[in-house]
């Protein structure tokens, strides 16, 4: 089981957000997150850890009743690619 933990601006794995396992790096502008950056490390690679980095952002995206705007190649396939995050898309 993967532990995602937040940081100051992204969520990430591993013991320090300097030196993560995998992240998911975002900008907050407004009430926009703009996600620009995903990264996993090769030891977690295949474990489905990207796609749960970006769950825990829309998670967090509708917590706080804001928009996603997926910069970011990976987040953007994923995020536009599926129905269950069509209503935190910015348009």
């Amino acid at each position: 089981m993967v532990e995602i933990k937040k940081g100051n601006d992204k969520f990430y794995v591993g013991d320090n957000q300097e030196n993560p396992l995998a992240e998911i790096h975002f900008i907050k502008n407004g009430e926009t997150l703009t996600v620009d950056h995903t990264f996993v490390s090769d030891e977690l690679r295949g474990q489905g850890v990207a796609g749960k980095l970006v769950k825990r952002i829309a998670d967090f995206a509708r917590e706080e009743n804001m928009k996603i705007n997926p910069e970011c190649t990976y987040a953007k396939k994923k995020l536009e690619g599926s129905e269950d995050y069509q209503d935190i898309l910015s348009k």
